[in-house]
């Protein structure tokens, strides 16, 4: 979960100010958590007490983003789930990508393929219940199992475009052509595509930042399947916790206990 985390908040300080190359601060002082961590940090309270004592994880998702996020009005809600936060918090058929930001717990929790997609598909239908935004979440969580199980990032790729997504663009073209989108359909795959043509997991992030549009988002959705893949580099994964409160820290680490954070070195240069 904390190359997710990571992702949000190295781009955090970009979202509003676009920088078009991969030579750029990573993280700094201007840099911060925002709703990507919060909200990824709640599902993975759910995912631990789902595992631990069953239940119903769609009702244990909505329940901890609504008692966690509620602590944190000012870090960056979109409008619509602003609302649904704190007036009415029902499904309103969103398909915006933070079903798919929210994710990676069910990724790195998983048992099996199936059980990715599924617990993906719980956590987004409290509020993205529109079918794209439950794809998003579902390509996401799918492609962290995937990369958890060994398989290789072709074939990864293979699986997204057959299941999800047609992917038909580099990052070299979305870095000279892509706008903001905070659509499922119009960032998922993009962050996708930035893991697919990443070497290591900083190289993932700085890929995912350097197209433009929804920079904390979108890294952080490819930062999640990128530390399931190589792993983070340990100072990093440090540097990422410091930025946390010691509440949210709390549970980012309890969720690790259970399912240790991959900090390794990169499978390719082991």
């Amino acid at each position: 979960m904390i190359g997710a985390v990571i992702g949000d908040i190295a781009g955090s300080r970009y979202e509003f100010h676009n920088i078009k190359k991969k030579d750029f601060i990573l993280m700094d002082d201007y840099s911060k958590f925002t709703d990507d961590s919060v909200l990824t940090i709640a599902v993975g309270r759910a995912v631990l007490e789902y595992k631990q004592n069953g239940g119903d994880l769609s009702a244990m998702a909505k329940k901890y983003m609504l008692e966690i996020g509620r602590q944190y009005p000012n870090c960056g809600y979109g409008m619509s789930f602003f609302q649904w936060m704190f007036k009415n918090p029902e499904p309103y058929g969103s398909f915006g990508n933070g079903s798919a930001m929210r994710v990676s717990p069910c990724g790195f929790a998983a048992e099996s393929l199936e059980d990715a997609v599924d617990m993906a598909e719980k956590t987004a239908i409290v509020s993205h219940n529109h079918p794209e935004g439950i794809k998003g979440a579902k390509a996401i969580a799918a492609a962290i199992f995937l990369a958890r199980d060994g398989k290789t990032i072709d074939e990864i790729k293979e699986y997204t475009i057959n299941n999800f997504y047609p992917i038909d663009f580099t990052v070299e073209s979305l870095r000279s052509t892509y706008q903001f989108s905070a659509f499922c359909a119009d960032s998922v795959p993009q962050a996708m595509e930035c893991f697919f043509e990443a070497k290591d997991y900083e190289d993932t992030i700085r890929n995912a930042i350097s197209i433009g549009g929804d920079s904390d988002t979108i890294a952080c959705m490819a930062g999640g399947i990128a530390e399931a893949y190589y792993g983070v580099p340990e100072k990093m994964a440090e540097k990422g916790y410091s930025y946390l409160d010691s509440a949210l820290l709390e549970d980012i680490q309890k969720f690790e206990e259970v399912y240790p954070p991959y900090t390794i070195v990169s499978r390719e240069t082991m």
